[in-house]
């Protein structure tokens, strides 16, 4: 891509050549100076900048005319994989599906359980005519005829039909178009990955193996951006997961032709459909065409990776672990970007708003984000690897050491074991391959600094030290090229705009300020795994910090430091990717890394070695804390949503004029802790405002379920549920005044969460919590009773047993 002059950095875009089954990067682009850089890894712009009709109509015209041509590497003729976009592409998968055993079998089934309840209940008696045993023959062709035919359109609407190279060209040119517009520095890869991308999609199709490819989700600029790298790279395009609630008229096609499966956001209690899923799934990868789904199951509208969602990547787990599917290669794959373009629409979601359906209106509303300049977009590829190794690793570790797939079949609790490690592994590597951008850098470094703004120096310097913090912990910079950090700082600040970040001029120097903490916690977000061991053992330590004095009343002793990051990796396990080693070797690594950097002092038992007190180092107390506030920073705004979710759970206990047993609207509870939060923040009880979030709100909720401190109950018919505290849970009210005694099990947990707060400037946390805190939860909460007590009899449209989430099929998350 050109140099752009309106823009503080210009990148020079690569040659890229691909001949046949050859690819060769010309190194016209620049990486930075002479010295390694991020392990020597390069990085390729792969999106020229598209011509415009009303900039030079000449080249508009030629550029048109060479993809609809298929001129060179647009005639995607070559493409590595299995033959797609042909005519009668469609057809063909979709007489292999009705063809797979699996499904023929669930047909037969449903046929049959159709024919016992008609039997049962005398239908077929009603029928003159031959013998019943000729009847319920008769009958039982009819059910699973009429099962086909559902089958058939169920596929209709689920399958992609790939089957044009001529559309699929357009497809490319118009996307690429659109996406340059948006973000006019491009998509860029890593040369080497995409290198070793091609050769093991190479091997693949000799072995007729599928490439998964498993992408994080922070926009849905993401499946268009490795559709684009596919195709640019001559890889064969793979069938992206994709759901229903995308397939509104125009669009709805145009996505299914260009590679779209259907599926519902939810398969209720729907045998036939889920069988359906599976066979295409199963169809897909025994031919070995590539396919796409995103682990996270749907967007992160916070920023960082969300837990794993095991729906589809149970199904891909299931055709190899039951020997239907040889193997598959699965690829995490991280995408980043300098702006999302949708991060307004998140705000306001999470902020309580209602997510608006997609439509085409909107669709086209939106359209003027492509006229911003959103900076680029950064795509990295981890290493492929065998899901069959994976599996055959996993299963020598389970009880029975079974070594063969498909050899036994495998309880629940197990195979939800190898699912939940397949997902979290998956993380993992998208962690280790993820990008951080200069609008994540600046971010950070702007949330995590005291006072209201600061300077453009200190800026910079903070910048350029996470930076090395960064790569430190083995994370990835996006390359500055040849421009120094300042230049890099004022193209961040450009992106971000000034509705997110504020400038005040006619000062000594320019001074910055986060606008939009909110939103700016997005980027924020992008770089907080990679420090979530160090944030958590410095929100342990300021237990004792708080309380102020000299260094030796600060000084906390280890077994103090454990249970507090014990309990605080516990509460977040469903928040956060954790290292994989365990409690004890984090711990150990982290105390040693932060002493390396002289951010703390551990002092070890002569003897054993073994940590005895941990303190703030004089170095640090000498800068102003600034390294060791950073890490608390980080921490703190998922502290303080932790509280709030435990301090709305205090007025869910009943009032004194209330029965005991009543059932609340979980949807309700929520966002009525999002009303209490809102109230909180602006009287001075609240931090963060980042805290009254919807999603950090519903985890919460969850991780208390997963703890037996709430009930949460499944509406019959319905997809609502509803919530109570668990009675060994449920606090005192004093008899005379009715108010929720400051004591008790929730009062405790709620107190422990709170040592780590950070402290307030205006309140004492244990007093305020015990009066105006528990006041306010108290009068939000009466308000739920009276709306519950006010429709129907709960025991009517509630299933009692407690659901604890995840907990019969899969095991607990590791602590930190």
């Amino acid at each position: 891509m050109p140099s752009d002059t309106n823009s503080p950095v210009g990148e020079s875009a690569p040659d890229l050549e691909i001949a046949g089954n050859k690819l060769t990067i010309h190194p016209s682009g620049v990486t930075g100076g002479p010295e390694p850089q991020d392990d020597q890894i390069t990085e390729r712009n792969l999106v020229r900048h598209m011509a415009r009709f009303r900039e030079n109509p000449f080249d508009f015209l030629r550029e048109v005319s060479l993809y609809m041509s298929g001129t060179g590497w647009r005639a995607y003729d070559q493409a590595i994989g299995q033959p797609i976009f042909y005519p009668g592409f469609s057809e063909r998968m979709k007489s292999r599906i009705l063809a797979s055993p699996l499904l023929q079998g669930k047909v037969k089934e449903l046929a049959e359980l159709r024919l016992a309840v008609e039997v049962q209940e005398g239908l077929l008696d009603v029928v003159p005519g031959p013998s019943r045993d000729a009847k319920k023959v008769h009958r039982r062709t009819e059910i699973e005829t009429h099962l086909k035919e559902v089958v058939d359109s169920m596929l209709e609407n689920m399958i992609c039909k790939m089957e044009s190279k001529r559309f699929i060209r357009g497809a490319y040119y118009v996307a690429t178009q659109l996406l340059t517009r948006a973000y006019h520095q491009g998509i860029h890869v890593s040369s080497e990955e995409v290198l070793r991308l091609r050769s093991v999609a190479e091997e693949a199709a000799r072995k007729k193996r599928s490439i998964v490819f498993l992408p994080c989700h922070k926009s849905h600029v993401d499946y268009v951006s490795l559709q684009l790298i596919c195709y640019r790279l001559g890889i064969g395009l793979p069938v992206v997961v994709a759901g229903d609630n995308l397939n509104f008229p125009l669009v709805g096609p145009f996505l299914q032709h260009a590679g779209a499966m259907w599926i519902r956001r939810s398969f209720g209690n729907d045998p036939l459909y889920n069988t359906v899923v599976q066979a295409y799934i199963d169809t897909l990868l025994q031919q070995g065409f590539n396919f796409e789904c995103f682990i996270e199951g749907g967007r992160s509208r916070t920023g960082k990776l969300l837990s794993p969602k095991f729906g589809i990547l149970s199904f891909i787990l299931d055709s190899v672990l039951s020997g239907r599917v040889e193997d598959t290669i699965i690829c995490p794959v991280s995408t980043q970007y300098d702006k999302v373009i949708e991060t307004e629409s998140y705000i306001s979601e999470l902020l309580g708003q209602p997510k608006r359906k997609e439509n085409l209106a909107d669709f086209l509303s939106s359209s003027s984000v492509l006229s911003l300049k959103l900076g680029r977009v950064d795509v990295r590829f981890h290493e492929p690897w065998s899901l069959k190794e994976f599996i055959a690793q996993q299963l020598t570790r389970l009880p029975d050491q079974i070594t063969e797939i498909g050899s036994q079949k495998l309880s629940n609790v197990e195979r939800g074991r190898i699912l939940r490690s397949l997902g979290y592994r998956v993380l993992s590597d998208i962690n280790n391959v993820s990008v951080m951008m200069p609008t994540a850098l600046v971010g950070t470094v702007l949330l995590t600094l005291r006072g209201r703004g600061v300077g453009k120096g200190e800026l910079v310097r903070r910048v350029e030290w996470l930076c090395e913090r960064v790569k430190a912990k083995g994370g990835r910079v996006a390359h500055f090229y040849r421009f120094p950090t300042e230049v890099v700082v004022d193209r961040a600040l450009e992106v971000l705009g000034p509705q997110i970040v504020g400038k005040v001029t006619g000062l000594v120097e320019p001074t910055y300020y986060a606008v939009d903490r909110f939103q700016l916690s997005f980027y924020r977000n992008m770089t907080i795994h990679l420090f979530i061991t160090e944030a958590l053992v410095s929100a342990a330590m300021y237990t004792r910090i708080k309380q102020g004095g000299g260094p030796s009343y600060q000084r906390i002793s280890f077994p103090e430091l454990m249970n507090q990051v014990s309990f605080l990796s516990q509460l977040f396990r469903g928040e956060f990717i954790f290292p994989p080693e365990g409690l004890t070797t984090n711990l150990d690594k982290t105390l040693r890394g932060l002493e390396k950097d002289n951010v703390i002092i551990v002092s070890r038992d002569p003897s054993s070695g073994k940590p005895l007190t941990v303190e703030l180092s004089e170095a640090e107390r000498q800068c102003g804390r600034e390294n060791y506030d950073f890490y608390c920073f980080l921490i703190w705004p998922f502290i303080e949503a932790s509280w709030l979710g435990s301090v709305s759970l205090l007025g869910l206990t009943p009032p004194s004029d209330f029965p005991k047993d009543v059932w609340i609207d979980l949807s309700k509870a929520q966002d009525n802790a999002q009303l209490l939060g809102k109230t909180l923040y602006h009287q001075g009880d609240l931090s963060y405002f980042e805290a009254v979030n919807k999603e950090t709100l519903k985890n919460s909720y969850q991780r208390f379920a997963e703890e037996g401190i709430i009930h949460i109950a499944k509406s019959k018919g319905s997809k609502a549920s509803s919530v109570r505290l668990a009675p060994e849970w449920t606090p005192e009210r004093d008899p005379a005044t009715g108010q929720v005694l400051p004591r008790g099990r929730l009062w405790d947990f709620t107190e422990l969460i709170a040592q780590s707060r950070r402290e307030g400037k205006n309140r004492r946390d244990g007093a305020t919590v015990s009066s105006r805190v528990m006041r306010m939860s108290d009068l939000v909460g009466r308000r739920l009773f009276e709306d519950a007590t006010a429709g129907p009899t709960p025991a009517d449209e509630v299933d009692f047993s407690v659901q604890q989430v995840r907990r019969k099929a899969i095991a607990p998350t590791a602590k930190l």
